[in-house]
């Protein structure tokens, strides 16, 4: 797809001085490796258009939303994985063809792009009008690795060393304004986004109750961290990439962030100011422009999405499953990264897990499935799944992945279903014929979820480099990344860190305390933007 891009900054980290998404030259590509129709047309070149009308009116409360029923009560959803699902921002593949002539957004449309070929593993539930590209056998993502950062205590958004930019100080202001009453511009935003835009609403899940605070926390804190372009650039380019499976196309960009702004503008009145929506309209460009052209170039060598059937349901204990599925295509990741996967019962609600393995030469993938309580997905895998089910798998993601130019050793903390991304690792460590040392630490509160024990008791028998730890809240009245600090010494490992973000957040702690360099500490915790600002 040609993709309509905005003026990037100079710098990579403020937007240019050439407002909202005016066009600029696209990512290189042949003519041959275009992705066409079916019929063999080519989409035609994306062109500004726009019309211009009033902006509706829309209630205080924000609560203008259309009704939309939820299957499974009020408060049904909940994190369903120690990857809870990232801020994502689904939005329609229909173009918005209207907005708000008080800001400088330009608005662009595209002809709409065929769904994919039907498939043995194409089901009814999964109808979406987003293309598959050519079904070419996709490179694998090789991601940069993500490093703990540097200090706990450092600025939040900016990076170490250097001074917050103008437009940094002047989005920390707005967002000091609004944080107390941080609800209210949710429900205002969403108002917004839904009344002057409605085909974008279908595309959101039917309850708004987790969805509604993940979007605006997305840009609240991408917009923050505007100055770490190290930390923001990686991030955008996954989020950019995951949005693919949404349908999310360039034109969406400014329709979000028109509402963005707007709903900002209304909290922060008392210390708004045209140099600080100036500020927040360069941010959101640049988050916006990061995504884009992450998505455009993902676009010439994978699919938006995978099709992938059960081929086996282990249930470990009465709340944890292994499943095992096979993709309609070939799926290349790396051991330690993770996906995201969609089921027929929840359309639209995607969850975020980790491979249990390094790839296979079967091509089969395997995941670790806690059900959690009000978790819709993670109960559906869990305790509805069953082999012969059709599930969809977003790209792979994730930086947590083994450095083999170095002879370092490995420290992994694993707790609870985080072990899977950990045996992923030493399979790598293994298939890569490294006698590197690996230390791994099992984290759990009770010696029942220790589900996966034994497998790795049997790799540390084939393995005389592993060493398994089996750390148990309830038995050792000590939590997982205080014991670490009775065995050691570390300064020669890298650490690999996986599980609940509260984990990983004690855990990288106590690995700085132990002298381990911020740059040797790896880990992908939902907040690991977040937490690379703090």
């Amino acid at each position: 797809m040609d993709a309509p891009t905005t003026t990037s900054a100079d710098n990579g980290t403020s937007g240019g001085g050439g407002g909202w998404f005016t066009p600029r030259k696209n990512p290189t590509t042949s003519p041959e490796s275009r992705p066409g129709t079916a019929d063999g047309r080519r989409p035609a070149v994306i062109r500004p258009v726009g019309t211009s009308r009033p902006a509706p009116d829309v209630p205080e409360d924000g609560m203008s939303e259309p009704p939309a029923s939820s299957p499974g009560g009020a408060n049904a959803d909940g994190p369903d994985s120690v990857r809870e699902s990232p801020n994502e921002i689904p939005t329609s593949t229909r173009s918005a063809a209207q907005h708000d002539p008080s800001h400088a957004f330009s608005r662009q449309a595209a002809a709409s792009s065929p769904g994919p070929a039907p498939t043995a593993l194409t089901p009814a539930p999964f109808a979406s009008t987003v293309a598959a590209p050519p079904s070419a056998a996709p490179e694998p993502r090789v991601p940069s690795q993500r490093h703990a950062p540097a200090s706990s205590s450092a600025p939040a958004a900016t990076a170490p060393g250097e001074a917050a930019s103008p437009d940094a100080l002047l989005i920390r202001r707005a967002m000091a304004e609004v944080a107390p009453v941080s609800d209210k511009v949710t429900s205002y935003f969403y108002a917004l986004l839904f009344v002057r835009h409605p085909d974008l609403r279908s595309l959101f899940p039917a309850a708004m109750d987790t969805q509604r605070d993940r979007l605006l926390r997305a840009l609240l804190t991408a917009a923050e961290h505007i100055d770490d372009k190290n930390v923001l650039v990686d991030y955008l380019q996954n989020l950019g990439r995951g949005h693919r499976k949404y349908g999310t196309r360039a034109e969406h960009y400014p329709a979000v962030g028109e509402c963005l702004i707007g709903a900002l503008s209304k909290y922060a009145a008392e210390v708004w100011s045209p140099e600080m929506e100036a500020a927040w309209v360069r941010a959101y460009t640049t988050i916006s422009q990061v995504m884009i052209d992450a998505a455009a170039a993902d676009e010439l060598r994978a699919p938006a999405w995978w099709y992938a059937e059960i081929v086996t349901h282990e249930l470990r204990t009465p709340d944890v499953a292994v499943v095992t599925v096979r993709s309609d295509q070939p799926y290349p990741f790396l051991a330690g990264q993770y996906t995201s996967l969609e089921t027929p019962w929840w359309p639209r609600i995607w969850r975020h897990y980790s491979f249990a393995s390094a790839p296979r030469s079967d091509g089969l993938l395997s995941f670790h499935v806690k059900a959690v309580p009000a978790g819709w997905v993670s109960n559906a895998l869990v305790h509805r799944a069953r082999p012969g089910d059709i599930i969809r798998l977003g790209p792979p993601a994730g930086s947590m992945t083994v450095d083999h130019t170095t002879a370092s050793g490995l420290l992994c903390l694993g707790g609870g279903t985080g072990i899977a991304p950990i045996k992923a690792l030493i399979e790598d460590v293994a298939e890569h014929g490294d006698r590197r040392p690996v230390e791994v630490f099992y984290g759990a509160r009770t010696d029942h979820d220790l589900y996966d024990i034994d497998t790795m008791l049997r790799l540390q028998q084939i393995h005389p480099w592993l060493s398994v730890r089996a750390i148990i809240d309830q038995q050792a009245h000590q939590q997982l990344p205080d014991a670490i600090r009775a065995y050691g010494p570390w300064n020669e490992f890298d650490a690999y860190l996986s599980g609940p973000p509260g984990m990983i957040r004690s855990g990288v702690d106590a690995l700085r305390d132990l002298g381990i360099p911020s740059d040797r500490i790896r880990h992908d915790s939902v907040e690991e933007l977040v937490a690379a600002g703090n």
